[in-house]
C-alpha cells in the first residue's frame, strides 16, 4: 500500500483534489468578509470583482504551490496552505486599513477596475512572499 501512495500519479491527484477543496472553502471564507456576492457581480460582469478574485484565486494557488513543492505529506501541504491562506487573509484586511479615503470593497462593487487591480496585484504578490518562506 506504502507503494500506492509514493506514485507520482497518486500524489498529484491527491494534491490536485486538496488545493480544489481548499480553494471552495478558501473563496467562500472572501466571500463572507467581502460585502458584495462574487460570483453575483463576475456574472453581471464587474470587471473589478473578476480581477479581485482572480488575484485570489491565483494568491492561494501559488501558495499551494509552494507548500507542495516544499513539503512530503500531504497534511503538512495542506497545513502551510491553511496557514498561507491566513496570511492572505490579513494582506486583505491590512490593504483595507491602509485606504481610508475610500472603502476597497464599495469601489470593487462599484466596478473600479484600478481598485480591482491592485487588490489583484496584492493577493498575487504577497502569495509570493508568502510561499518564499514556506518550508525554509
Amino acid at each position: 500500500m506504502n507503494n500506492f501512495w509514493e506514485n507520482n500519479f497518486v500524489q498529484t491527484a491527491a494534491n490536485y483534489s486538496v488545493v480544489v477543496l481548499s480553494l471552495i472553502v478558501f473563496l467562500s471564507i472572501f466571500e463572507l468578509v467581502t460585502k458584495y456576492n462574487n460570483m453575483e457581480q463576475i456574472k453581471n460582469g464587474n470587471l473589478a470583482v473578476a480581477l479581485a478574485t482572480g488575484g485570489k484565486i491565483f494568491g492561494i494557488a501559488n501558495i499551494f504551490r509552494y507548500s507542495i513543492q516544499h513539503n512530503e505529506s500531504l497534511a503538512s501541504t495542506l497545513l502551510w496552505g491553511i496557514y498561507g491562506f491566513i496570511l492572505l487573509l490579513i494582506g486583505y484586511f491590512i490593504f483595507e486599513f491602509l485606504t481610508p479615503k475610500f472603502n476597497i470593497d464599495e469601489e470593487i462593487e462599484k466596478g473600479n477596475t484600478a481598485v480591482g487591480f491592485i487588490a489583484m496585484i496584492i493577493s498575487i504578490g504577497l502569495s509570493f512572499v508568502i510561499g518564499a518562506n514556506i518550508g525554509s
